[in-house]
């Protein structure tokens, strides 16, 4: 029997090494990169915020170079932002046909955090 236990105390160690290894990687990953703030230059000034109550995302009035456009957060937040200026980046920009694009913005906020939005309407 005692023959036996130094082994099972090797597998333990070696259980308890994985699920650190583990631990550490997937905080690393969740943390993510931290955002370079020279990527977000273009201007967006938040002009109205709400909250669409049926799905719960953020729905803004912003205005981007001059030009008025409506957009939605990606993920739910069930939150009013704060109106005002912030910095951000074109993420995704598609035009399949010259009358149709598909835009998403991510705003890069004072505390480094991100989030993104799409374009869901545009006035003139």
């Amino acid at each position: 029997m005692l023959a036996l236990f130094p082994q099972t105390e090797t597998r333990n160690s070696v259980k308890k090494i994985t699920l650190a290894i583990l631990l550490f990687l997937s905080a690393h990953a969740w943390a993510g990169e931290i955002p370079n703030p020279a990527e977000y230059s273009i201007n967006v000034h938040v002009s109205s915020s709400s909250i669409d109550l049926n799905v719960g995302t953020q729905a803004l009035d912003v205005v981007i170079d001059g030009k008025k456009y409506e957009l939605r957060s990606v993920l739910p937040m069930n939150r009013v932002l704060a109106l005002g200026d912030y910095k951000a980046k074109l993420v995704q920009d598609q035009h399949k046909t010259t009358y149709d694009s598909f835009q998403v913005y991510e705003f890069l906020f004072r505390d480094k955090k991100t989030r993104k939005f799409e374009v869901v309407g545009q006035t003139e």
